[in-house]
């Protein structure tokens, strides 16, 4: 499995339209709109190179709003805590 972090610049007007349009497409697991620079952070998990080409070039970049991205791959994943606990908040 190869994981992409993709940074993207999107049109605040739309961002929760565009997050929600982003985070529909085969390939992308979470989108998270952040503070900062960037407008949303998108995690794409595919098999290959190939399909992060697919994913965000043929796709993600075409969904309007998009404004700009860069895209991350990593390398290595030195956490396998479920994410969703971790964040998790009472029982």
């Amino acid at each position: 499995m190869i994981t992409a972090i993709v940074f993207i610049h999107a049109d605040v007007a739309r961002l929760a339209e565009v997050a929600q349009e982003i985070a529909a497409l085969d390939g992308v697991s979470e989108v998270y709109s952040v503070t900062g620079d960037l407008d949303l952070i998108a995690l794409v998990r595919v098999r290959t190179h190939d399909d992060i080409a697919t994913v965000v070039a043929d796709r993600l970049n075409k969904v309007p709003g998009v404004i700009d991205t860069q895209t991350q791959i990593a390398f290595q994943a030195f956490s396998q805590h479920d994410l969703e606990s971790a964040f998790s908040l009472g029982s």
